[in-house]
């Protein structure tokens, strides 16, 4: 009877604890639908497929910061042992949004022969930049030192974010191999390094003549430009773009803002012989990976990507 008290005491210690941070909850795939509907009246939320080939593993625990712990939801196509990866971040402005939102998206890639990620990360409300940048890289770490259980070929490794998991997604994989965007404190065996980039709508630069990035990136980047100019900078994968950067798609919606900074990398990446390629949803709005008729059309073209960098 003792043991089982104390253990309920431990688990109720975790619970406080997973909870003293406040949650945004603002960012949901029902309150896009709602704003968009009325300009948009002929969308549908995309509804997630069930497929016999692919295993799905929720809230596998990848990491602990002082008793919270960070999860990710594995969905990994089993006919074979070795499949290549893509680690996949939600968006929500850093502040808003969880990795549910990329549950339908990760299952749909996974049924094409993928081992795919949907990673939670610390938002702004609980950790400030560059806290969620480390938890993902940590997040590819443990998918690495776990490759056989996921089916993973550690050699083929994709990160793919939606919005400002897209500007993540571009940042972690122009930082591969940089000290400075690695978390010293989280042990393993495994480098974060990724070997592809597929950037949804997500920003290249913060502070660009296309950039309209404000109180939300500021609130990440603790501080306006003007307050913290370092970290603004720091943080845009625009000025880590060289000759080590892995190929990148580009899949945007028709604003210009969401991609601030895009033809500018290019340019470094075409300076250096690296393959990139643009994918333009006409007439499409932001956040519209959530919707059809879009999604079938940036499934398309992330599943061309993907396997003409693996396969």
């Amino acid at each position: 009877m003792k043991k089982i008290v104390l253990f309920l005491l431990l688990l109720s210690g975790v619970v406080r604890a997973q909870n003293q941070y406040s949650v945004d909850t603002s960012y949901t795939v029902k309150s896009t639908y709602n704003k968009l509907i009325k300009q948009y009246p002929f969308i549908t939320i995309v509804q997630a497929k069930t497929d016999k080939n692919v295993n799905q593993i929720s809230d596998v625990v990848y990491d602990l910061k002082e008793n919270r712990a960070l999860h990710l939801d594995a969905f990994f196509y089993k006919k074979k042992k070795k499949n290549p990866a893509v680690i996949m971040i939600h968006g929500g402005g850093w502040r808003s949004g969880n990795k549910s939102q990329m549950q339908v998206f990760a299952k749909e890639i996974a049924s094409k022969g993928y081992s795919c990620f949907a990673v939670e990360y610390r938002l702004s409300l609980e950790a400030k930049y560059p806290e969620a940048i480390y938890d993902v890289k940590n997040a590819i770490k443990f998918i690495k030192d776990n490759a056989r259980k996921f089916n993973v070929d550690t050699n083929k490794i994709a990160v793919l974010g939606c919005s400002s998991g897209g500007q993540m997604a571009a940042l972690i994989g122009t930082t591969n191999d940089n000290p400075s965007f690695e978390d010293v404190g989280f042990k393993s065996k495994s480098s974060s390094k990724v070997n592809a980039i597929i950037d949804v709508d997500g920003i290249l630069a913060f502070k660009h003549p296309e950039s309209k990035e404000g109180e939300m990136a500021g609130f990440w980047l603790k501080g306006s430009y003007e307050e913290n100019p370092e970290n603004w900078n720091n943080a845009s994968a625009l000025n880590h773009t060289d000759k080590n950067t892995p190929p990148i798609l580009f899949i945007n919606s028709s604003f210009e803002r969401f991609h601030a900074g895009r033809d500018d990398m290019i340019a470094i990446l075409n300076q250096n012989k690296i393959y990139s390629e643009v994918k333009t949803i006409e007439n499409s709005p932001h956040s519209f990976w959530f919707f059809q008729p879009w999604f079938d059309e940036m499934i398309i073209y992330t599943a061309q990507f993907l396997d003409k960098m693996f396969k």
